[in-house]
């Protein structure tokens, strides 16, 4: 019984130490997108004119 308290306790250390370092690593910026901004812009015309196409080609509601 003493074995499952001592795997309790180092899961749950080892956890508390994933967590701090996740934690560490968010405010740091390591999860920032830098490269989807700059790539966005590239493609911009393109969802344009498939929006402009979707809204051409659905017939609209006649009431």
């Amino acid at each position: 019984m003493s074995v499952i308290y001592l795997l309790i306790s180092v899961s749950i250390v080892v956890a508390i130490v994933f967590f701090i370092a996740f934690i560490t690593a968010v405010k740091k910026g390591q999860y920032d997108d830098d490269y989807t901004p700059s790539v966005r812009m590239l493609f911009d015309d393109e969802l344009k004119t498939t929006k402009q196409k979707q809204i051409k080609t659905t017939p609209e509601k006649q009431v």
